[in-house]
């Protein structure tokens, strides 16, 4: 394979020093350095910050673009959505809450329409969890004026259906709203209380500003601050099965895998998707990931033993669906990197 130009300005003055032998019998250098060329061509996707890359929990690339930094927290929007699933396997764990198949309804009983359609009865955590609830979005169009309600538990109840429980994906930061009022409900604690609790342990992970709604609980899927670093830590969380570096299990196998089990699939990307992850392949790999708005992105390459971070400016200047391929474009490229033989296992 032809170096590029960028590759052969780095490698020729190992060539020039005598080094030529320990190119031809080791291609780690040559993967490493087309791995530091793949990110340094990156910078030309404007609305990229940073992108972090860790192997088996070793960082194997580390960048910021235009004055940013990995350890500098911003808003990861609806990548949120994934930290919330996260405590809701955890309360199941606990036995704060029986399962995905408990009826919501039983658990905001006072935040109920007057009359509601019956359908709603049968919405359960699960259908929240992997958006077929069955009520019309509270996202989109429509975000303005649900976050501008009075009260905003009360208004996703009242959304008309637009399906049965159980049928289409359709996405909306109402219902991950709702689960957060649900853990509230359930514990008597905040839901950025109970992250710090059930999350603190994981090394590295942490939140910061968090927007609440006007009866004071914590934004379930959105308006959420974490650093790049914090986000890869969550990441790892997942792709070791749960357990911290320390050995702490924080999260069951049997949550992580019903987690990544698609139940619908998007009608934007095709992408499969379960409890606050999406599913496809990038790269020839499976891929599970969590997106936020603008280009907030954490992905797991489970067979790679590999987790990629990625943040952006939530105006990109491409459009928003024309960012996100350009991320999952850029996701495949590090794949194919690392899989020909870059940053090896230890």
């Amino acid at each position: 394979m032809l170096l590029s130009a960028v590759r052969a300005q780095r490698i020729r003055p190992l060539l020039r020093a005598g080094w030529l032998a320990l190119l031809v019998v080791s291609p780690w250098a040559a993967a490493d350095t087309e791995l530091d060329a793949l990110l340094d061509q990156s910078e030309r996707l404007e609305p990229l910050r940073t992108v972090l890359a860790a192997r088996d929990g070793r960082i194997i690339a580390e960048r910021g673009y235009r004055g940013h930094r990995t350890t500098e927290p911003t808003n990861i929007k609806s990548a949120s959505k994934t930290v919330i699933s996260a405590l809701v396997g955890i309360a199941i764990d606990k036995g704060v809450l029986q399962g995905t198949e408990q009826p919501v309804a039983e658990l905001l009983k006072d935040d109920l329409p007057a009359d509601p359609d019956p359908r709603l009865r049968r919405v359960t955590v699960g259908h929240l969890l992997s958006m077929q609830a069955g009520l019309g979005s509270t996202s989109g169009r429509n975000y303005g004026a649900w976050v501008a309600s009075r009260n905003w538990v009360r208004a996703a109840l009242a959304r008309p259906f637009e399906d049965e429980p159980g049928g289409a994906m359709i996405y909306s930061t109402g219902s991950t709203h709702l689960l957060s009022a649900i853990l509230t409900r359930r514990t008597g604690q905040s839901t950025l209380s109970l992250a710090r609790q059930w999350l603190g342990p994981l090394e590295g992970f942490a939140i910061g500003a968090w927007t609440r709604d006007p009866q004071g609980i914590y934004l379930g899927g959105n308006e959420m601050a974490m650093t790049p670093r914090s986000l890869l830590a969550l990441a790892e969380l997942y792709r070791r099965g749960g357990i911290t570096a320390s050995g702490r299990r924080l999260l069951s196998e049997n949550w992580i895998e019903a987690s990544w089990t698609p139940r619908t699939r998007s009608r934007y990307t095709g992408h499969g998707y379960g409890y606050g992850w999406f599913a496809t392949r990038l790269g020839g790999e499976e891929v599970r990931y969590g997106w936020g708005y603008g280009g907030q992105m954490l992905y797991v390459v489970p067979g790679l033993e590999m987790t990629l971070v990625m943040t952006s400016d939530t105006q990109p200047a491409g459009g928003e669906m024309g960012h996100r391929n350009a991320l999952h474009r850029l996701t495949g490229q590090i794949i194919e990197s690392v899989r020909a033989g870059g940053t090896r296992l230890e």
